[in-house]
């Protein structure tokens, strides 16, 4: 798909797209905008908003699992508590990783699983996301301006 030819709205998909399971980068589609020219600050912008919309969407459909499931498809009752025990122990602030390819997108999932809190949740992979998105548009703007 090309997400260019969609204007704006393509950077906000694959932005979204890219932070669920689908595995490719968000990044490369909003370098192509700052290099055509975009304004390096809505890109920042929409590329979070879809972003962190990608991100919550991961977060919800761990949020509505249940542990029998994992059960039924023979993952260990021993498992399930180290996973939940690594959630409480580490908390919310895991969010903060989930820009981190391949284990971002499942750690959110994790995180709704084992019910961390929403507001911390959100707010760590916010700052996390936004983290991410800042230094590719700051290095854009040092590198080009």
């Amino acid at each position: 798909m090309d997400f260019t030819s969609l204007g704006l709205f393509g950077l906000f998909l694959a932005s979204f797209l890219a932070a669920t399971i689908l595995p490719f980068s968000s990044e490369i589609i909003l370098a192509f905008f700052l290099a055509n020219g975009i304004n390096p600050w809505l890109c920042f912008a929409i590329a979070l908003s879809g972003n962190v919309l990608g991100g919550t969407t991961n977060f919800w459909v761990g949020k509505v699992g249940n542990p029998t499931w994992l059960k039924k498809l023979g993952v260990s009752e021993k498992t399930i508590s180290k996973r939940q025990h690594w959630v409480e122990k580490h908390g919310a602030f895991l969010a903060f990783f989930s820009w981190v390819p391949i284990i971002g997108d499942p750690l959110l999932v994790v995180l709704g699983f084992f019910k961390s809190n929403v507001y911390k949740t959100h707010f760590w992979m916010i700052v996390g996301k936004a983290l991410r998105y800042l230094l590719i548009v700051l290095g854009y703007l040092s590198w080009f301006s």
